[in-house]
């Protein structure tokens, strides 16, 4: 048993859950067989999935990610922004900068190199709303990016993760989707039911992470062709996807702290050292004033757009940018949310959801307007190229960009080593947090299972890539990320009936305490500790 959950060997797999590990590895194991030998069905197929849900759900998945956001903030403001991820008396167990870190690798994979540029380019030369390449569409343009950056996807982490940490510190639940149902299902989570979320969060996890991988080698063919003139076609990109998965299955086999950590506190230095970089080395005195206005801005239209969903324009901009993001959040947040989780034992629910929700955003606010607004601010004062660039590959964007800067040879290695770090922190926290679903949430799973599982993501992005390219893996993200969302609507309702549950507890304590207290200091002194003034009132079934 692992807290609960039966496990046991499975051929050469020393400690899995059965159902969980056998039914997640066929299904994938399917899929990679089917679209191997018919990859132009299968991008059709997914294609036409993602089509359906963007045109009938869409509003679900919106409704999904604003009550994220709402559900988020009343956790940091409300009453139980006090209850400690633990024991009370509990410290922290990783310092703020290797926390936010790990947090930060894991949550945002290589979609910030890849995205960085090219997305606010896009907005701004194909805007939803306004006139293209006006500078009504260059604020706009940096909005939707914060948008789908920004407070809403990370309030979808920030559930995910404070509700699995809650039940597996507080309560010794397994560290896997299925203990957020306990207060709905109870022990019922280690039947059926449970191993049913888990499988789902397995499949959505996989292919959140595969996507980020699919579109990380895209970038990284794209800055070998500028630099060594080295093919940029599918087949260059499955060696690349080959190289790159060994790199990750070494780091996720030395473990959380040898491995995980320190290349991603390497990679949050590497980031932030070249983000210095392009601040001084660009128009440092427009990203600042940019960074200020673009926040207001966001700000300002943050209603506006977390609801809009096209109804009167009859237009689908949606379909390729937010429904695809909010649907990739969702299928990345089991990965996250559990890893987060994972590194979260000691913080208050005040702390991880204050510190999940803004650090992050911050960071990419800053990151968007320093690399694509300036790329906007280029264009708009005059015609560099950025654009042709853009249209032609998003990869091939940055890369662009970085040929108005110093030194852009050595720029574009930093940047090719930096993405490839990217792909290595996304594809090791994935492999680990994979390996603990599939091992009925024990936190430290067998090396074996973290082996097969870092091979698999690598075969699925090759796969992918072979069924379509980036369509296919936009595809993938959405079909996958859908159906998790109906879980994360149950986590919302089973964190908060848990923590008033607790809530509860410890008001109805404090008032007898309160009471027998009184009635202690009213007793003559003699009487005082003679009494048996009985114990705090349990609460009733059903309360």
């Amino acid at each position: 048993m692992s807290n609960g959950v039966a496990v046991r060997r499975l051929g050469p797999f020393p400690h899995v859950s059965p159902p969980v590990f056998s039914i997640s590895a066929a299904l994938i194991v399917a899929f990679i067989a089917f679209g191997a030998i018919f990859p132009e069905t299968a991008g059709v197929i997914f294609e036409g999935a993602q089509r359906a849900i963007a045109d009938y759900f869409g509003w679900f998945l919106i409704l999904t990610v604003n009550l994220a956001v709402l559900c988020s903030v009343y956790l940091a403001i409300g009453p139980y922004g006090s209850v400690r991820l633990g024991a009370q008396t509990e410290t922290p167990q990783y310092s703020l900068f290797s926390w936010v870190s790990m947090m930060f690798a894991a949550g945002i994979g290589i979609g910030l190199l890849y995205w960085g540029v090219a997305e606010p380019l896009t907005h701004f030369y194909q805007p939803p709303i306004q006139e293209p390449e006006s500078v009504a569409a260059a604020e706009q343009a940096m909005v939707l990016s914060f948008l789908h950056w920004g407070l809403h996807g990370w309030a979808v982490y920030c559930i995910v993760g404070v509700s699995l940490a809650y039940f597996h510190y507080r309560k010794g639940l397994p560290l896997s989707i299925r203990s957020a149902l306990y207060p709905i299902i109870g022990e019922r989570i280690y039947g059926p039911w449970g191993h049913a979320v888990d499988i789902l969060a397995v499949f959505g996890t996989m292919f959140g992470v595969v996507t980020s991988l699919g579109l990380g080698v895209m970038q990284i063919n794209a800055g070998l062709d500028q630099l060594f003139g080295i093919a940029n076609n599918v087949y260059v990109q499955i060696v690349l996807i080959a190289f790159i998965t060994l790199m990750a299955t070494v780091s996720v086999m030395m473990g959380l702290d040898a491995g995980i950590k320190r290349l991603s506190n390497v990679t949050i230095v590497l980031s932030f050292l070249f983000l210095a970089f392009v601040l001084v080395a660009g128009p440092t005195l427009f990203i600042i004033d940019s960074f200020v206005e673009n926040v207001g801005n966001y700000i300002n239209e943050f209603v506006y757009f977390s609801f809009w969903t096209e109804a009167y324009s009859g237009t689908d901009w949606q379909v390729d940018w937010t429904i695809f993001y909010w649907a990739w959040w969702i299928s990345w947040s089991p990965f996250v949310g559990i890893f987060i989780a994972r590194i979260s034992r000691g913080r208050t629910v005040r702390e991880f959801v204050l510190g999940v929700l803004f650090i992050p955003a911050t960071i990419l606010f800053f990151w968007f307007t320093a690399f694509g607004g300036a790329a906007v601010h280029m264009e708009l004062m005059g015609d560099p190229g950025l654009i042709e660039a853009t249209r032609e590959s998003y990869g091939n964007a940055i890369f662009k960009l970085m040929e108005f800067y110093p030194f852009t040879q050595g720029v574009t290695v930093l940047l090719i080593v930096m993405i490839v770090l990217w792909f290595v922190t996304s594809s090791d926290s994935a492999s680990f947090v994979i390996d603990m679903l599939t091992a009925g949430g024990h936190s430290d799973p067998p090396k074996i299972q973290r082996l097969f599982w870092s091979v698999t993501e690598g075969a699925i992005a090759a796969v992918l890539l072979l069924a379509g390219g980036l369509s296919a893996l936009q595809a993938a993200a959405v079909v996958a990320g859908f159906p998790f969302a109906v879980v994360i609507l149950v986590m919302m309702y089973g964190l908060l009936r848990g923590l008033s549950r607790d809530h509860l507890v410890l008001y109805r304590y404090e008032q007898w305490y309160a009471t027998e207290k009184e009635a202690e200091a009213n007793l003559p002194k003699a009487f005082v500790g003679e009494e048996d003034l009985g114990g705090p009132p349990a609460l009733a079934k059903g309360d």
